[in-house]
């Protein structure tokens, strides 16, 4: 059975890793690999996806660069027992590493593995770049994984002349949705070697994780309250959300909502003493939350809020469709592309609109039938969140590649 194996620091780049007990050898068939710094539980549910949906075809590796990644608070990564997953720097933080060391053991991986087809994401990353160049010349196929949008941020023409640098080793990429394709084809990727279906989750993992059942079932509409899941940074635009509930308060003729917080982060003293300059009580920050927690949630939630002014996807809006919880969502967020159509599911604001905000929380609270229409409303979004559309997108970049 496949299993997690470690590379132990002081084991050779060029190593062979091996199966405990199991001798060492070529695969038998050809493969696929998978590279992330570090896995969460959507990269678990991916690499799954594919190894049941090429099941005969390909086998299937994760390579995880290490164990911990500063900027996420991801446990260590489990239930890979569907493909083997190597961890190039076992019980690690990734910003500890190197780049040259890194650069070694990612080089000596993939070769020993002996994938024709690498899915790599870190592009930007010189360790990455470095190894995904050496790999192409080596003869690999490279594919991108990102979700990077033209409008993330302010783009400068010298910056952007240097980032299209970093995609040369790469023959195709899978973008998160047409926002993000369009800025690969900006650099000039292909249309045709351009694949929608980065950013999902398993569907299937989330709901058993709630121990709910998805809305407009499940918890009534009148027990439900507003939810933010988060990290605690400015470009989450978390203060403007505290703004719109707090004037959601004010105009409240009964007792309101209560709005749950999950999430951590550098802004959190500012984001408390804002809640108590506005003067409500019914905001609770949570702290962060493992992903079974906020899957549960989810599954008492009126809806979700994301006022992001920088959000390249936001997959907690994969995991609230999966609970049929209506999203509020800025028009900042990439996931908009593909799973958010304004009052089929959810509505898209401005990042800077919280009157409108506070007016479709209002409206929301108000309204159990147009609740329930938008919780239904997200049965037609369900597949495009799911792990299903990332191994349809992983196929049509191999099928892209084969073509002459």
């Amino acid at each position: 059975m496949p299993e997690t194996i470690e590379i132990d620091n002081d084991v050779k780049a060029g190593a062979r890793p091996t199966l405990r007990g199991v001798a060492s050898g070529q695969p038998p068939g050809p493969s696929m690999l998978f590279l992330w710094e570090s896995f969460g539980p959507h990269h678990i549910d991916r690499v799954q996806a594919c190894c049941l949906y090429f099941s005969g075809r390909y086998e299937v590796y994760g390579v995880e660069i290490a164990t911990f990644d500063a900027t996420y608070q991801w446990r260590a990564s489990i239930d890979t027992d569907r493909f083997l997953k190597v961890v190039l720097f076992p019980n690690s933080l990734r910003q500890k590493i190197g780049d040259l060391r890194c650069f070694l053991r990612i080089v000596g991986t993939c070769w020993r593995l002996g994938s024709k087809y690498l899915f790599f994401c870190n592009f930007n990353e010189p360790a990455v770049f470095a190894a995904a160049l050496v790999l192409r010349l080596l003869g690999r196929r490279i594919i991108l994984m990102n979700d990077s949008k033209f409008d993330d941020k302010p783009r400068y023409l010298p910056k952007e002349l240097l980032k299209s640098l970093f995609y040369l080793p790469y023959s195709a990429a899978i973008a998160a949705g047409q926002r993000s394709k369009s800025y690969f084809t900006f650099f000039g990727f292909r249309e045709d070697r351009v694949a929608i279906g980065y950013d999902t989750v398993s569907v299937e993992r989330i709901r058993a994780m709630s121990g709910a059942e998805q809305a407009p079932g499940g918890v009534p509409h009148r027990k439900r309250h507003f939810t933010v899941v988060a990290r605690f940074v400015p470009k989450k635009n978390l203060g403007l959300a505290l703004d719109a509930y707090a004037h959601y308060c004010q105009q409240h003729s009964g007792t309101p909502r209560e709005l749950h917080i999950c999430g951590s982060g550098e802004l959190e003293p500012a984001l408390r003493e804002q809640v108590d300059r506005l003067g409500v009580t019914s905001v609770r920050f949570l702290g962060y939350q493992p992903e079974h927690e906020v899957a549960r949630v989810l599954g008492s939630s009126l809806a979700l809020i994301l006022p992001s002014v920088e959000e390249q996807h936001g997959l907690v809006i994969n995991e609230a469709v999966a609970m049929g919880v209506p999203v509020l969502v800025s028009d900042n967020c990439g996931a908009r592309d593909l799973l958010v159509r304004t009052g089929v599911n959810g509505y898209v604001f401005e990042p800077d609109n919280a009157v409108g905000l506070t007016y479709l929380m209002d409206w929301l609270d108000r309204d159990a039938e147009e609740w329930a229409r938008l919780a239904r409303g997200n049965r037609q979004f369900t597949d495009l969140a799911d792990t299903k559309l990332f191994t349809v997108a992983v196929e049509r970049c191999i099928e892209s590649l084969q073509r002459r």
